[in-house]
């Protein structure tokens, strides 16, 4: 067809540069002109990633192709995308186009899994990729850098990582970039995020609950989002769910998830036939990207004006291009381009095969790479003339570098939210160390608006952090009913029942400069172990690089502990995400148990300030009994763990036993299990230690905080039994020790999968960390052993043996514990001990 803009391109047999510069839009049928770049250099442009992704494939010498192809220029190994690629690198260069033409600051965010090459070749062409790295700088050296490093050992991975410029999404897992690309966009009025969709991506659980995010998504305090659906109709063996849809069906899909979808095709015609390069349809593209824009700034100006619709529709590009496109047509006597084979590596064995050689020879050489890059190896000025230039390239952003631009948070001193605990009568008061908490967030929230959120998949009043709301309304942009509580169009509360989409919701928000927590349920919370694994790598990988400064910490704030779930069962009863959490780099990763509401406010306040962590906070909201005073608090956090003189025998000297505890159930049973022995037996020797920073127990050449042997030693002198009361599974405690001199003497409790439906004492006694339970190993593990002690000691084995039984039958005949259960006051104890045991 021809050049009246009535369908795609035709390609001019002496100049690209004959496409004319206007055309009618498809879509909408207004006439749109296309500013510069011209579309011979939007052309030029797009042909040069082609071929540097391709190169970056295939290529160890050679790069640009100035002398004849041979077997030894080809990498040894072949791993890579080329599939994705075609239609990454038209994106990137119609998003150029638009912040060239609009001044628009813009994200890209990546999401098919393998699209590296297509990015670093964007990278290359606009500099950015040479300004952090000179061995990468625009000229010959940088693109023989570049094509021989990708899939090279040391060099770029496959999927994009910290280490390449721009990127706040590795893409390494799929079903994470759209709900990622939604957080940057919060809270960022300025900012455009570019998404771009998978079609394969698309498929995911994640993916298909993101889309949903328009409606949380504010016009007048938020950035945008600009998702495009990369539609290439297959992912690696088999075709997409999308792919197989048609026009109509995405229309309908899109809209009914509140979009108003731009559907475009991006084919090109036959091009193997001849010798010159392909021409994309450009003019569509560019029409409707200026659409997108247009409907962005029109919805926005609308909104911010005070003139907003009720269900703001936000447009979504549907651009359909083939798989692999670009490639050789047939290999083989099989067909290439637009089916599966050309996925990831579509020309297979080129260091063997001839024919193969000769194909990849072909197939490189369509790009004419001599008319895209001068003799010296540099891009010709045609190809980067028109390029964004400094902070507004893709590479460069300083939302794509959040440290950078971070600012720290105003945070009122937590002690205004202390406890007043009088050391004379510990365990008196009882409170829900998670509604304390509630209350000082609540002033973080005021103190802070615009830079900080909740994020959670639960409600926030089931975690007692109701007192949030106080401060500020849970937002959900699209009309509820009048009556609903706490939901207005803007807040600080970001609620949805979908673990993984608050999970990749903050890293968006966090990786672009802010500030945020993740209020769950302990059970539920392990939905997104992938994703926290796959962030501290990403974290892992900053700390390399030079130029990437650290985000704020991801702080994981877990309540409705599975010691406290007897009322929803065994399904709740799940510590796992703990265990996830210590495989990764100590430097890291922090996990928290503070004991009381105290140790959580400082716990709370700490993790808030600090950065480059993961930090996992695990607390009560169930009324406990309180411990500290707010001075004790802050020192018992500052050293990790201490030992609790109050709650120990008087003498520190031939300790017959350590109880050890971690967590607010385990430490209130071995707190009681030590007064109940010293009470009974007071000759007993019993220190306390309780553990608030889980990892100190490291050795310090693994956790930069770790215990080294000798103050583990003070704490746990050697040769004396430990018995060590946990909240999660021992395993996790074992991992820790493991490689401790003597880790033998530790006898470690915690949850081992026994649970049902019962009540607290149950469940803590069906899974042997009950305070009868510690009495029991305590006077088998140490003081038995010194005869003066022995008979008094099995004489109190049986007495608590017989308690214990007792407070289990009450629970089950009655549905409930006997009140003894919690009368938590150290100096009552004795009152609830039953009958004598001498």
């Amino acid at each position: 067809m021809g050049s009246d803009g009535s369908g795609p391109l035709v390609r001019h047999s002496n100049a690209i540069g004959q496409i004319h510069s206007t055309a009618v839009s498809k879509t909408r049928g207004n006439t749109h002109v296309i500013q510069r770049p011209s579309l011979a250099d939007l052309n030029s442009y797009w042909l040069a990633t082609n071929y540097l992704s391709a190169a970056q494939i295939y290529l160890r010498e050679n790069p640009l192709l100035q002398e004849p192809l041979r077997p030894d220029h080809i990498k040894p190994r072949l791993l890579g995308h080329w599939g994705t690629c075609p239609g990454i690198n038209l994106i990137a260069t119609h998003l150029n186009r638009l912040i060239v033409n609009h001044d628009q600051p813009t994200l890209l965010i990546t999401g098919p899994g393998h699209g590296a090459p297509a990015v670093l070749s964007n990278l290359f062409l606009e500099g950015s990729l040479g300004e952090r790295y000179r061995e990468y700088e625009r000229d010959g050296e940088g693109a023989k850098n570049l094509v021989r490093d990708f899939s090279w050992p040391g060099g770029f991975p496959s999927h994009l990582t910290p280490a390449t410029p721009g990127t706040i999404h590795e893409g390494g897992e799929l079903g994470y970039a759209l709900a990622t690309a939604f957080g940057a966009a919060m809270d960022n009025p300025d900012l455009l995020v570019a998404c771009i969709v998978g079609d394969g991506e698309a498929e995911t659980g994640p993916t298909a609950t993101a889309w949903h995010l328009t409606k949380y998504l504010n016009p007048k305090r938020d950035g945008a989002v600009l998702p495009i659906v990369h539609l290439n109709e297959y992912k690696i063996a088999s075709r997409t769910i999308f792919g197989a849809m048609s026009d109509d069906e995405l229309r309908d899909l899109f809209h009914g998830y509140g979009y108003e979808p731009i559907l475009i095709e991006a084919h090109d015609s036959e091009h193997s036939a001849d010798e010159k390069p392909p021409v994309a349809n450009h003019r569509e593209v560019a029409n409707a990207f200026d659409q997108a824009i247009d409907r962005i700034q029109k919805l926005q100006r609308r909104w911010r004006n005070g003139e907003g619709e009720p269900r703001p529709r936000w447009p979504v590009i549907l651009l359909r291009s083939p798989k692999g496109w670009t490639v050789t047509k047939e290999l083989d006597g099989e067909r290439i381009e637009g089916t599966h084979r050309s996925h990831q590596v579509p020309v297979e064995d080129p260091r063997n095969d001839p024919q193969h050689l000769d194909a990849l020879d072909s197939w490189l050489r369509s790009y004419q790479p001599e008319a895209l890059f001068e003799e010296d190896g540099s891009p010709k000025p045609s190809i980067t003339h028109w390029l964004p230039k400094g902070a507004r390239r893709l590479g460069m952003i300083p939302e794509a570098n959040g440290g950078s631009i971070r600012k720290p948070m105003t945070i009122p001193d937590w002690k205004h939210y202390e406890l007043d605990i009088e050391r004379n009568h510990r365990g008196r008061e009882t409170a829900s160390d998670m509604k304390t908490a509630g209350e000082f967030l609540r002033d973080v929230i005021d103190n802070n608006r615009g830079r900080f959120r909740l994020f959670c998949p639960d409600e926030l009043n089931s975690n007692r952090l109701g007192a949030t709301l106080d401060a500020s309304q849970r937002q959900f942009v699209w009309p509820t009913p009048a009556d609903d509580p706490n939901i207005g169009m803007q807040g600080s509360v970001f609620e949805m029942l979908s673990e993984h989409t608050c999970q990749a919701c903050m890293q968006g928000y966090l990786l672009t400069g802010r500030h945020a927590i993740f209020p769950c349920y302990e059970a539920f919370v392990s939905i997104v172990d992938s994703m926290m694994g796959q962030y501290a790598k990403f974290l892992k990988r900053s700390d390399e690089i030079e130029w990437r400064d650290q985000v704020s910490s991801f702080n994981y704030l877990l309540s409705s502990e599975g010691w406290r779930q007897d009322h929803n069962g065994y399904s709740h009863q799940m510590p796992g995400f703990l265990n996830m959490l210590l495989n990764k780099k100590a430097q890291n990763v922090r996990v928290y148990l503070p004991p009381d509401a105290n140790c959580l406010l400082s716990t709370i306040d700490h993790c808030m300030r600090s950065t480059g962590k993961i930090n996992l906070v695990i607390a009560s909201k169930q009324p406990m009994p309180q411990w500290l005073s707010a001075e004790e608090a802050e020192e018992h956090c500052r050293n990790g763990l201490s030992i609790w003189d109050w709650a120990s025998s008087p003498t520190d000297e031939n300790i017959d036993v350590v109880l050890a505890c971690a967590g607010v159930y385990p430490t209130a049973e071995v707190v009681v299990a030590s007064r109940l022995l010293r009470q009974t037996i007071p000759d007993l020797r019993i220190r306390l230690v309780n553990i608030t920073d889980l990892l100190i127990l490291e050795q310090q050449s693994f956790h930069p905080h770790g215990l080294n042997n000798e103050q583990f030693d003070h704490f746990f002198p050697p040769g004396t039994p430990v018995i060590f009361n946990f909240h999660g599974y021992p395993s996790a405690i074992k991992q820790l020790l493991w490689n401790r001199p003597g880790h033998e003497r530790f006898r470690i409790n915690g949850y081992i999968e026994e649970g049902t439906t019962t009540t607290p004492f149950s469940l803590l006694a069906a899974n042997g960390i009950d305070r009868y339970t510690l009495v029991d190993q305590v006077l088998c593990a140490g003081a038995i052993e010194r005869p003066e002690l022995r008979e008094r000691c099995v004489q109190t084995r049986t007495h608590f043996q017989d308690v214990r039984e007792e407070m289990l039958r009450h629970a089950q005949h009655n549905g409930e514990d006997m009140p003894s259960f919690t009368q938590w006051e150290i100096e009552t104890l004795a009152n609830t001990v039953h009958g004598d045991p001498t």
